[in-house]
């Protein structure tokens, strides 16, 4: 769509309402490998695309895997569904003590953290799953400057006026679903109540709030993890670096991230319109973008993939009818996008690229 709007984007999103089982259920697997992969890309963790996608719908690690990465995956989408079921019971109101069951079941326990300071000295602290920090924390930007959040001593009252206006602002109906969204992840972001974990549990809660609200939920894509910091940032040189002013900044203070967020939601909501409307042989989807392939014998190998996972170079040429450099050829530009790979130990072929039809 030319000149993609939010406005426009949910008048499609409406459109296609009431989705059937399947469209609910194509929506549901895709975002539930796209929403943990960048969820917790964003914060470091190796596992590929593929690797999340394969230990989220059959349970297995393919591959070399950090374990801790393998767990915090695991314990993120336990998470996502506690939050999309809390999130259909819409007489409830949010609470802070289901913000931190939250926190706990991402984090799972306490651990603690070791930090090598300058002569060989070593330091460590306690990150606490499930409860406020106990220790002050800050960020530094990509411009070198220190960013500090709410005191520990600051965040139980923050915390508290943040819920409170929350469910306030929410039953008086004055404030949008997205301005109650982006509002939301500002302040909370401000605030920084845990000692990790704050980003992963900031994008639940935006969905959290969209799902009450019946739109679809969104993903904050890794590869554009600048530009969502950097509308934060631009936000933040408004608003000022006390922490206070920012757990209490208006829509019009927090502007940059308030258009940031609305032309995410509508980019990622007319991809689902196109997930789910758009069928043709040649088109695909990988982690939110929409791949459409000139040759057509991208798609006949992917689907030859798919349909016979052990698959030889030799059969790839007999089916295709092509040479073998070109079978060559294509097999490697899929597995340099990532969206195939071949297993080490049974040479079956996996596919994570998406079909349309």
């Amino acid at each position: 769509m030319r000149y993609l709007t939010l406005d426009k984007a949910i008048e499609a999103w409406r459109k296609l309402q009431p989705l059937s089982d399947e469209d609910r259920a194509r929506l549901s697997r895709r975002f539930t490998i796209d929403f943990n992969y960048n969820s917790n890309h964003l914060e470091g963790n190796t596992l590929t695309y593929g690797q999340t996608e394969i230990l989220l719908l059959f349970g297995k690690v393919i591959g070399e895997a950090n374990v801790k990465d393998v767990q915090d995956m695991t314990a993120s989408n336990v998470t996502l569904n506690m939050m999309k079921e809390e999130a259909t019971i819409k007489e409830t109101p949010l609470t802070q003590a289901f913000i931190r069951t939250l926190h706990k079941t991402l984090l799972r326990k306490d651990y603690t953290v070791y930090r090598n300071l300058p002569g060989g000295m070593q330091t460590s602290y306690t990150v606490h799953a499930g409860q406020y920090k106990t220790r002050p924390n800050s960020v530094i930007t990509r411009y070198g400057d220190r960013f500090e959040y709410a005191s520990p001593e600051e965040t139980p009252a923050l915390m508290t006026d943040l819920v409170d206006w929350y469910n306030k602002a929410e039953a008086e109906g004055k404030l949008s679903p997205v301005e109650l969204a982006v509002l939301f992840h500002y302040r909370y972001i401000r605030i920084h109540p845990f000692e990790d974990g704050n980003g992963r549990i900031a994008r639940l809660l935006v969905n959290y709030i969209l799902t009450r609200h019946d739109y679809p939920m969104i993903v904050v894509r890794s590869r554009l993890k600048n530009e969502y910091l950097e509308a934060l940032h631009a936000a933040d040189l408004i608003v000022g670096s006390s922490p206070s002013a920012g757990a209490k900044a208006s829509l019009t203070k927090i502007k940059p991230f308030v258009q940031y967020f609305k032309r995410l939601l509508a980019k990622e909501i007319y991809n689902d319109v196109l997930f789910l409307t758009e069928h043709d042989e040649n088109l695909w989807w990988y982690d939110g973008e929409r791949i459409e392939f000139r040759s057509q014998n991208y798609s006949k190998l992917l689907v030859l993939m798919m349909s016979e996972p052990v698959l030889t170079l030799e059969d790839m040429q007999r089916h295709l009818n092509i040479n073998m450099s070109a079978v060559k050829k294509l097999v490697n530009q899929l597995i340099e996008k990532k969206y195939t790979e071949r297993g080490t130990e049974d040479g079956s072929w996996r596919v994570f690229i998406t079909p349309s039809v």
